[in-house]
């Protein structure tokens, strides 16, 4: 059977799958890796155990043979890079994006580049500390002098991965994109000020998202940036102009369709652009719904000695509570469905806002893909508040894996693409 393999490598869960020729899964292992620490005890990913990951179990399939693989890809979580020295091997950690960026140094950018909000505008991100992967090596920089001056080459993660499989160091778009602030939108190029304090140099040549090389046999992607990669099956599958709301922790509502530029009031609202794997600006705008809904959960049915699946089964219809979940404490409701309803009708107030954020008069379909798509106060709260959008609760496994099986298509998949990727179910 000939497949392509797929590494999915989240921050908790590290996974491989083989697609086959009409891409449905055909092989599935995950594995979760222990984080360790870095110089200063700060966790980190565990590049030794990664790497092992990588090798071991790509090998398991390698030598069945049931499998023929012809390409390899890779989707990795992003704002996080690798350093490699002049002779092409790894310099230090792969340090957390989590990890407390400097006030000092904040405001050593801010007075060498000018104010936060332009800087913000044109590089198409609010300021993140060092979830804006960009500050990353300007941090090695200051901080870590003589580690800064070992450094050939950063790889953003996906392409890191890739790089173990024997791709060149490259620079792909979908990583740039990813709320670095390395790149100027309005020029198309790396902002002035990564080109003055000379992290440019550190970048490899840009290569496009369907970039391939050949090793021993095997295609090897460059690999996507995770959120980037999950968008390519949807802009595949559909002309139309839409907007994808991907649920998970994060809710992220993504429109593809709108160039237009950031503004302030954007901003200051947590919005930001990706790039797509075509190159195009892709606005976003978040809300961290499913970690909201879980802490949420979790305090109701403690709080009434439920079940944590007690909302499963409950309708929007059964319950009309009209009652601030946030403002009323929870002996003030009486019984856990009147409180979930508050608590939905407040989350749902929330995501209707930062849907507007970046909604576009041509917006006529709204895909919604992860836990909330079948959450049924969700698609019902967001479907009263449009009337005029359609919605559909969109049912893609392994999303961002199998984008990046499809950006490198033509280059290992002699048939047709599918157009039933997406299982969609009107709301």
């Amino acid at each position: 059977m000939k497949t392509i393999a797929i590494f999915d490598i989240g921050k908790t869960n590290k996974k491989l799958l083989l697609f086959n020729e009409q891409y449905e899964v055909v092989y599935q292992y995950s594995e979760e890796l222990a984080e360790t620490v870095d110089e200063d005890g700060f966790p980190c990913e565990d590049l030794a155990a990664l790497k092992a990951f990588l090798r071991t179990s790509f090998e398991k399939v390698q030598k069945d043979s049931s499998f023929e693989i012809q390409a390899v890809n890779f989707s990795g979580y992003g704002a996080s890079f690798i350093y490699l020295d002049e002779n092409g091997a790894e310099l230090g950690p792969l340090y957390n994006y989590l990890k407390p960026f400097s006030e000092d140094l904040r405001a050593r950018l801010i007075q060498k580049y000018g104010l936060e909000e332009g800087l913000s505008a044109e590089t198409a991100s609010p300021f993140l500390g060092n979830l804006n992967s960009g500050l990353q090596p300007y941090r090695l920089k200051y901080e870590k002098t003589d580690f800064f001056l070992k450094i050939k080459n950063a790889l953003h993660f996906p392409q890191y991965l890739a790089y173990t499989f024997g791709a060149e160091p490259v620079t792909e778009l979908t990583s740039i994109g990813c709320h670095t602030r390395l790149w100027d939108f309005k020029k198309n190029q790396y902002h002035k000020w990564v080109q003055k304090e000379g992290l440019a140099d550190l970048f490899p040549p840009i290569q496009s998202s369907d970039t391939v090389f050949e090793k021993n046999g095997l295609l090897v992607g460059v690999g996507l940036h995770d959120s980037s990669s999950a968008l390519i099956p949807y802009l595949k599958s559909f002309s139309e102009p839409f907007i994808l709301i991907s649920t998970g922790t994060w809710s992220i509502c993504l429109n593809p369709f709108n160039s237009s530029p950031l503004t302030e009031e954007q901003l200051q609202q947590d919005c930001l652009s990706f790039i797509s794997f075509e190159g195009h600006q892709v606005k976003a705008s978040r809300l961290f719904a499913g970690q909201m809904h879980e802490d949420a959960v979790n305090t109701i049915a403690k709080y009434f000695e439920v079940k944590k699946d007690f909302f499963k089964s409950l309708r929007p219809k059964e319950i009309e509570s009209k009652r601030s979940f946030e403002k009323i404490e929870l002996n003030n409701f009486k019984t856990p469905e009147e409180a979930y309803t508050a608590f939905m009708e407040d989350l749902i107030e929330k995501q209707i806002h930062a849907l507007k954020l970046i909604l576009t008069p041509e917006i006529k379909q709204i895909f919604i893909d992860g836990g909330f798509s079948k959450n049924h106060f969700f698609l019902k709260g967001l479907k009263e508040a449009f009337p005029e959008i359609q919605f559909y609760a969109a049912e893609l496994a392994q999303a961002s894996s199998l984008g990046a099986a499809l950006a490198i298509h033509d280059k290992w998949n002699d048939k047709t693409m599918p157009t039933d990727l997406i299982s969609l179910l009107k709301v």
